[in-house]
């Protein structure tokens, strides 16, 4: 059994170590390296094999002659050059020695560790790039000398089973060998019938076991699979609930992919099962019923299982029992039974992780015009916060303090130096504790009570006439009708018993602005083009002795939380 993975320099992998298990669940978004997490275990298993068989087990030797794998061998990893499996495609470095400069490769390094007859054993190899269709294998150097391959690594078998594609009308007899490259390849459209076949012949029982779980979950009857001499292909068919003879080819793709994995486990037992997505085209429910088949029937042929799913009812069933790596971020065993990663996996998109490591610090706002009206306030008072409000990690939830919080710690498990701030209207309750989240609101019901004074509407009136293109002709008649449009709504409101608009206890995005702008517009024959999201421009007009302290308390904090961050890739000072 496979007990940790080390790999470095693979595809997205600068350096990581996954932990292993009897059971192992890799869980994370589209995009997060679990696939090439079990390519890479897949090359690893080809660069065993190919070493021992070239070379033997027994191998010492300071100067390592690599093996040759061809990019054509590696099934499981189809790529068009093998420049594609290198991080960064980066396969060599210049290196200075002396007066001179000189190109050394840069290999590839996956080493996995596992338990045998024998005990606890090691095993790394190394691959460096020849051509674009050739790589060399050979073991890691350790101690001086390259390292013995175990012999219960040489005796492990590893099985690599992709996500499935359509399947084909008709599918010709194949050779076992065959039938794993086209695997490998991602043809397992090609090959469904056949794994069906070799299983019905070489293990009868283990067929009829396929059999009943196949009617178990989706209620049809399958029928042996018969190899056609004549034209030389494969046919399976089955029978639906009601008695209806189809081809296979006529089922559902969750009914194909069921059956696929429940054939290919029968066909290598005692084995290391990679599967991509085994919960591919299965709606929920079947999504739990089908992982516990896969890890039951995988048990009864001593067989391991690493799973690559992002599904978040996989990470359900799995959390409580088996080995979860959460792929969001640097690869870590989750240890709090996956509630945070589950929120994460259920609510947050992958550009968010990206955002997250990208900026190293998100903030969370009740909406957009929120952000306008800060950056607006930032630049009039040329605060150093407008940079960081330029092009921030912003995320809008409404005035929900808990639903930062979990938006938050959800990315903490990709980025666990995150650094984040929260900015609500003033809630009339006191706002939750949090230890790595700061969380505050505005002393003003909401912030654009801090644009709303008298003096700022009358100097936007002012402005707008000079905008008109009479320049100052018509300002004092439109700066009057602002006068008129506030005493009027000022009046309606007090008649109401409502606060005064200008006192900060009045929620004026919607009580009052909206009610000025209409009677401004109408004194003047014009139509209202004053939208809520409008109301940053303000910001221009508010008098600099008028914009409160508590703006400028927000700001420096804004300002706070984003210089502590720590951006992917930048070093920490």
């Amino acid at each position: 059994m496979l007990t940790r993975l080390v790999v470095r320099r693979f595809k997205t992998f600068e350096e990581v170590d996954i932990e292993l298990g009897q059971r192992v669940v890799l869980i994370g978004p589209n995009n997060s390296g679990k696939s090439s997490a079990l390519q890479a275990l897949s090359l690893w298993y080809l660069g065993v094999k190919r070493w021992v068989e070239k070379k033997g087990k027994e191998v010492r030797s300071k100067k390592r002659t690599g093996v040759a794998i061809n990019r054509r061998d590696m099934v499981n990893i189809p790529v068009s050059s093998v420049r594609m499996l290198w991080k960064d495609l980066k396969v060599q470095q210049a290196i200075p020695r002396g007066a001179k400069v000189v190109s050394e490769r840069i290999p590839v390094e996956i080493v996995a560790f596992g338990e045998g007859d024998t005990g606890a054993w090691e095993c790394g190899l190394e691959f460096e790039y020849a051509n674009p269709e050739q790589i060399y294998c050979r073991p890691l150097l350790t101690g001086g000398e390259a390292f013995l391959i175990p012999e219960s690594a040489t005796r492990l078998q590893v099985a690599y089973l992709p996500p499935m594609s359509g399947l084909i009308s008709q599918e010709v007899r194949l050779e076992p060998g065959a039938i794993n490259v086209r695997i490998g390849e991602g043809r397992t459209a090609e090959v469904l019938r056949n794994l069906c076949y070799q299983v019905s012949i070489e293990k009868p029982e283990q067929w009829k076991h396929i059999c009943e779980r196949m009617k178990e979950l989706f209620g049809v009857e399958l029928e042996e699979p018969q190899h056609i001499v004549e034209r030389g292909e494969i046919e399976l068919y089955y029978r639906t609930r009601n008695g209806t003879r189809l081809e296979i080819q006529a089922s559902g793709r969750g009914q194909q992919q069921t059956l696929l994995i429940l054939a290919y486990l029968s066909a290598h037992p005692q084995s290391v099962l990679l599967i991509d997505e085994p919960d591919a085209h299965l709606e929920i429910l079947r999504q739990r019923q089908i992982y516990n088949i896969i890890t039951e029937t995988a048990e009864q042929m001593g067989s391991q299982v690493i799973a690559a799913s992002h599904s978040e009812v996989i990470l359900n069933e799995a959390a409580d029992r088996d080995v979860v790596i959460a792929f969001v971020g640097r690869p870590h065993r989750i240890d709090d039974r996956g509630n945070q990663l589950l929120k994460a996996l259920k609510e947050i998109g992958f550009e968010d992780y990206y955002l997250a490591e990208q900026k190293g610090w998100v903030l969370y706002l009740e909406g957009s015009t929120d952000l306008a009206i800060l950056r607006a306030l930032a630049r009039r008072l040329e605060h150093r916060a407008a940079k960081h409000l330029e092009r921030p990690f912003v995320k809008y939830v409404g005035n929900q303090p808990r639903k930062a919080q979990e938006h938050f710690h959800g990315l903490r498990e990709a980025k666990p130096d995150l650094v984040g701030i929260a900015i609500f209207d003033r809630l009339g309750r006191e706002l939750p504790q949090d230890t790595y989240l700061q969380m505050f609101e505005w002393r003003r019901c909401e912030i654009e009570n801090y644009l709303c004074t008298r003096e700022t509407l009358l100097k936007y009136a002012r402005a707008l006439a000079e905008q008109t293109g009479n320049g100052g002709l018509f300002a004092e008649e439109w700066e009057q009708a602002m006068e008129d449009a506030l005493q009027e709504v000022r009046n309606a409101l007090q008649t109401l018993g409502k606060p005064d608009p200008f006192g900060g206890d009045l929620k004026v995005s919607e009580e009052f602005l909206p009610g000025v702008f209409r009677r401004f517009f109408e004194k003047l024959g014009r139509e209202d083009f004053m939208r809520k999201t409008d109301y940053h421009v303000l910001a221009d007009y508010v008098p600099e002795e008028e914009i409160a302290e508590d703006v400028r308390e927000m700001l420096e904090r804004i300002s706070q939380v984003a210089e502590r961050a720590r951006p992917e890739g930048e070093e920490e000072t």
